[in-house]
């Protein structure tokens, strides 16, 4: 059992993101309490192959094909259990991954990665836990001067950091473990519940626009291998007769060039709105469809997205006009339950090209039809993701929750004593 309270005593660490800490912690900087591993896998000595993925370090398989897997792994780090792995490229482009892991074994790892090894072994899961609570908040990003592509061992090595009594990061490792073990439960449990909600939701809708409401209809087979049966009633069609494609509006404009152009119109890519700029290349009621990127294949976000009024579109969305005896809300349902794997080009980077979604087959039921079909959707579809956002919330306040946890722990913001 861990009991917690406060210290009596606190101190100004003179380090901004940790503040006071109790009086007793030492303050020392990273390389005086541990080492760099620099053993490089020669000869194919070890062939556990690890990689760090959303701050874990999990095992793969060294002789799939997928992924970016080098021919030979002779350059590649042998690290240990306890090890800590730091993941400090790209921190110009990604601001959103988490750039720490704990290696929980014996294996080999790119050496593109910093890999650190605590001098006393002991130190281990509470120096995870610090320099992990330093990540989540971003710490690494702040390192260093300019734009960084990223951080080399001589930089990370200077990084301040506190270190307090044996018997206390033994209490504060063990409290953690099991808070955090509880909060990435419910939030796993979470996470699941929202996955089920989603797929009942898409059923909802390739139900609904795809069959129609009207259980009683007579039916057809519309040998189109997504939609199947659908109403004999319908008309089988292809988008480009029911929607205008106009994709020689869309223009990119690089990150770089946005940053001097902020204004309050949306930007949007191949997966919605990703920038506010100050000028517009649309103004019009139409709908979006990504082009390119693995949400073509993976479908973990929306696909289709409405956009009405001012806004700019870059070259990696299609622009599409629904045509005026079409309805718009019902043509977007109809569009984001399509299953497009069969117009998709490439691996690598999967691509829908304008021809392929042109030519892509759909059913269209009577523009009242449309209608109802949209308002019934409408309404489910409201209840559903309500639901979905009260989860969402729940996932997002538990995972701030145990990120305050963390760091409160680990700077002595919080006591934890075993009993």
């Amino acid at each position: 059992m861990n009991s917690i309270s406060q210290y009596e005593e606190m101190k100004d660490s003179g380090i901004k993101w940790i503040g006071k800490v109790p009086a007793e912690w030492n303050i020392r900087r990273l390389y005086q309490i541990v080492t760099r591993v620099n053993n490089k896998n020669t000869e194919l000595a070890e062939q556990n192959l690890l990689s760090l993925s959303y701050g874990k370090i999990k095992r793969k398989d060294i002789n799939t094909k997928d992924g970016l897997l080098p021919a030979s792994f002779d350059g590649y780090n042998i690290i240990e259990g306890g090890d800590i792995v730091l993941r400090l490229t790209d921190l110009q482009n990604d601001h959103t991954s988490l750039r720490v892991g704990h290696a929980m074994e014996k294996g080999i790892i790119t050496s593109a990665y910093i890999t650190i090894r605590p001098i006393n072994p002991a130190h281990s899961d509470y120096l995870y836990y610090l320099i992990h609570s330093f990540d989540l908040k971003k710490g690494f990003y702040g390192m260093g001067s300019g734009v960084r592509q990223g951080l080399n061992y001589d930089e990370v090595k200077e990084l301040r950091i506190v270190i307090p009594s044996q018997e206390e990061q033994n209490a504060i490792v063990a409290y953690l473990d099991d808070q955090c073990t509880q909060i990435d439960s419910l939030v796993q449990e979470a996470k699941e519940t929202v996955e089920e909600y989603k797929k009942w939701r898409a059923a909802i809708i390739f139900e609904a626009v795809t069959k129609g409401l009207d259980k009683n209809v007579n039916m057809r087979n519309t040998r189109i291998t997504w939609v199947g049966n659908s109403p004999s009633h319908w008309k089988i069609s292809r988008i480009k007769n029911e929607l205008d494609n106009l994709d020689y509006l869309r223009e990119p404009i690089s990150a770089e060039n946005r940053e001097n152009k902020l204004g309050l119109y949306d930007y949007y890519g191949a997966s919605g709105i990703i920038d506010k700029i100050d000028s517009f290349n649309v103004d019009d009621t139409v709908l979006l469809i990504g082009e390119d990127g693995a949400n073509l294949v993976m479908r973990n976000l929306p696909l289709v997205y409405r956009a009405s009024g001012k806004f700019w579109v870059n070259n990696h969305a299609h622009i599409l006009k629904v045509h005026e005896d079409n309805d718009y809300d019902f043509i977007a349902y109809l569009l984001e339950a399509g299953d497009y794997s069969i117009y998709i080009t490439g691996t690598a980077q999967p691509k829908l090209s304008q021809s392929n979604l042109m030519r892509f087959q759909i059913v269209v039921p009577p523009l009242n039809e449309q209608k109802q079909i949209a308002a019934y959707l409408d309404e489910k579809c409201a209840t559903i993701d309500e639901i979905i956002a009260e989860k969402e919330a729940l996932i997002a306040d538990l995972e701030s929750y145990k990120k305050s946890l963390i760091y409160e722990a680990v700077t002595g913001k919080r006591k934890v004593v075993q009993s």
